[in-house]
C-alpha cells in the first residue's frame, strides 16, 4: 500500500475541506449569472440585475404579501387519500409521502386571513413545489374553503394560481374540482365580493381552464407561462411556429388575455388599491383583523 497517496492525502483533504451548502448559489434561468441565495431572498426570489421572477412557495408568498409578514391560517378540510388506489411507476400515496416530507406542506393550496396594506384579505397561494401545484380534491376544498371565509370575513379574496393542470392520479375527482371552483366564483360575484388573480410561473392546464381565469381583474408576474396547453403541443399540433412571446404574461397583456403585469414587489400595493377601489371601503375604515406571526421557514428556491 502507498501511504502518502492512499492514507496521508485523503487526511490531507478531509482537514482542509469546507462545507458548501446545496442552495448557497441560485443560477438565473435566462442569463445564466450566479447570484448569492441569500440575495435572491432579500429580493423576493426575483434576480438582481435580470429581474426573473422564480417560482415561491406558499409560505414565502404568503410572508412578502400579507402587512409585517403575519396572517391567521385557515384550517383546511381533510379528503380522502388515493380514493383510486392509482399506481403508476409507484403508488399516489407514495409520491404524496414525498412531496409532504419535501414541502411540509398538507398539499398544494395554502389559505390565510389578514391585512395588505392594511386592507383585510383573504389569499389562497399554489405551490408548483407541491406535485407541480396539480388541482387535485385537496387542492380543491381548499380553494372552496378559501372563498367561504372570504364571505364569512366579507373580505376581497385574492388567489396566486401557480400549476401544471389537474392531478393526474385522481381521474375524475381531480376534474370534477373545476365546477365545484366555478360555483364557489360564482358565489363570491353574488355576494358582491371581489375576485382577483394573480398569474405566476406557471399556470396552466385545467387551472387555466377554470378559476384563473374568472376573476374580476387577472394580475401577471413578468414571464409567467400561462395557457392550457404548452407552446409545444400547439406546435406539433398546428404545425405552425408560434410568434415570441406566446402565451408569456406580456404577450397575453398585449391580446387582452391579462389585465396587467406587476412586478412582485408591487403586488401586494396593487391589490390592496384594486380591493379598496373595489368594495369602496377605505383601509382606515376597515374592522379589525385577528393576526399570528408565521412560524419562520428557511425555503429553497
Amino acid at each position: 500500500m502507498n501511504w502518502i497517496s492512499e492514507v496521508v492525502r485523503p487526511r490531507i483533504k478531509t482537514l482542509f475541506k469546507r462545507e458548501t451548502p446545496e442552495n448557497l448559489w441560485v443560477k438565473c434561468p435566462d442569463s445564466g449569472q450566479m447570484v448569492f441565495h441569500k440575495d435572491v431572498e432579500a429580493n423576493g426570489f426575483v434576480i438582481p440585475g435580470s429581474d426573473h421572477h422564480l417560482r415561491v412557495t406558499a409560505v414565502n408568498r404568503l410572508r412578502m404579501t400579507f402587512d409585517e409578514g403575519k396572517w391567521l391560517d385557515v384550517p383546511l378540510p381533510d379528503v380522502a387519500v388515493d380514493p383510486l388506489k392509482f399506481r403508476d411507476e409507484k403508488r399516489y400515496v407514495d409520491r404524496l409521502k414525498d412531496a409532504r416530507a419535501k414541502t411540509g406542506a398538507v398539499d398544494a393550496f395554502k389559505v390565510g386571513y389578514g391585512r395588505v396594506q392594511g386592507l383585510p384579505m383573504t389569499l389562497a397561494v399554489q405551490d408548483f413545489h407541491f406535485m407541480g401545484g396539480s388541482l387535485g380534491m385537496a387542492a380543491g376544498e381548499a380553494f372552496i374553503k378559501g372563498a367561504e371565509t372570504a364571505l364569512e370575513k366579507r373580505t376581497p379574496y385574492v388567489v396566486f394560481a401557480a400549476s401544471g393542470g389537474a392531478r393526474m392520479q385522481e381521474g375524475i375527482l381531480s376534474l370534477m374540482q373545476l365546477p365545484r371552483t366555478t360555483v364557489a366564483v360564482r358565489r363570491l360575484r353574488k355576494a358582491g365580493l371581489p375576485y382577483l388573480v394573480v398569474l405566476t410561473n406557471p399556470t396552466t392546464g385545467g387551472v387555466t381552464a377554470s378559476y384563473a381565469m374568472l376573476g374580476d381583474i387577472h394580475i401577471a408576474e413578468p414571464g409567467a407561462l400561462i395557457g392550457f396547453a404548452g407552446p409545444r403541443v400547439i406546435e406539433q399540433t398546428i404545425r405552425e411556429k408560434l410568434p415570441d412571446g406566446f402565451q408569456r404574461a406580456e404577450y397575453l397583456r398585449d391580446h387582452g388575455m391579462v389585465d396587467m403585469v406587476v412586478h412582485r414587489h408591487d403586488i401586494p400595493a396593487t391589490l390592496a388599491r384594486l380591493g379598496r377601489m373595489l368594495t369602496g371601503q377605505p383601509a382606515a375604515e376597515a374592522a379589525p383583523v385577528a393576526e399570528t406571526p408565521a412560524q419562520p421557514v428557511a425555503e429553497a428556491v
